[in-house]
C-alpha cells in the first residue's frame, strides 16, 4: 500500500478529531477540524450507522495516520506486540512510542511527526554516537539522541529550539540547549496522550 501523499488535514477531518499532523497549524484558529468538523467529501456531513468492524478499522486507521504507518508496518508491530509480555494493546503503542522519529517529534525537535520522519531519513541525528536515518528504529532506555554537530547550525533546528515547548512525557529528558534528549524509561499507557481505544485494534487483528 502506498503512503498517503494528500492534504494531511483531510485526515484529521475523516477522523473527527487533530491528529496534529500539519505542525503549528493544528494549534491556531486555521485549522481545518476547527473550521469544518465533518468528514470531508460530499457525504461528510450525512449522518452514518457505524457497525462494531467500523468502530475498529476506524481506531487502527487513526494510529496509523497518527504515527504515518503503513498497513504491513502495523501488522507487524501487533504481531510483534502480541508476543511480548503483558498487555497487547498497550505493548502495541509502546512500540510506536519508541520509534525513532516519534521519539524526535517528542523531544520536540520537529514540529510533527512526518517532519520528524523525514529530518531522520536526511541524517541529522545520531542515537549514541552513531549516525541513524532510519525512522522505524525502535529505541530503548537508556538511549541518548543528538542532533548532529553540522546539522544545529541551520536556521531550521534554531528556529525549532527556540519555539521548543519543554519536555511534555515523563519517559524523555530533552536538553534542547545541548540539541539533545535521552530515553529514560519505558512509555506507559498513561504517557501516552493520544485519544486510542487499543483494544478495538486487538479485537480487529485477533479476527
Amino acid at each position: 500500500m502506498a503512503r498517503y501523499t494528500g492534504p494531511v488535514c483531510r485526515l484529521c477531518r475523516r477522523e473527527g478529531q487533530k491528529l496534529y499532523l500539519k505542525g503549528d497549524k493544528c494549534y491556531t484558529d486555521k485549522c481545518p477540524v476547527t473550521r469544518r468538523n465533518y468528514a470531508p467529501g460530499q457525504h461528510g456531513q450525512s449522518r452514518k450507522k457505524v457497525t462494531e468492524y467500523g468502530l475498529q478499522l476506524r481506531e487502527k486507521q487513526k494510529v496509523r495516520r497518527f504515527y504515518g504507518i503503513q498497513e504491513s508496518q502495523m501488522r507487524k508491530y501487533f504481531d510483534r506486540a502480541d508476543k511480548m509480555p503483558g498487555i497487547t494493546g498497550e505493548n502495541l503503542l509502546k512500540l510506536l512510542e519508541l520509534r525513532f522519529d516519534n521519539v524526535v517529534y517528542r523531544l520536540g525537535f520537529a514540529s510533527s511527526r512526518a517532519e520528524a520522519r523525514q529530518l531522520v531519513r536526511h541524517g541529522h541525528f545520531t542515537i549514541n554516537g552513531n549516525k541513524v536515518d532510519i525512522p522505524s528504529t525502535i529505541l530503548k532506555v537508556g538511549d541518548v539522541i543528538e542532533v548532529k554537530d553540522k546539522s544545529r547550525s541551520s536556521s531550521k533546528f534554531k528556529e525549532l529550539i527556540e519555539k521548543h515547548r519543554g519536555n511534555t512525557v515523563r519517559w524523555l529528558e530533552a536538553s534542547p540547549e545541548e540539541y539533545r534528549g535521552r530515553i529514560v524509561a519505558e512509555p506507559t499507557r498513561e504517557d501516552i496522550d493520544i485519544p486510542i481505544e487499543e483494544h478495538l485494534i486487538v479485537e480487529l487483528y485477533s479476527k
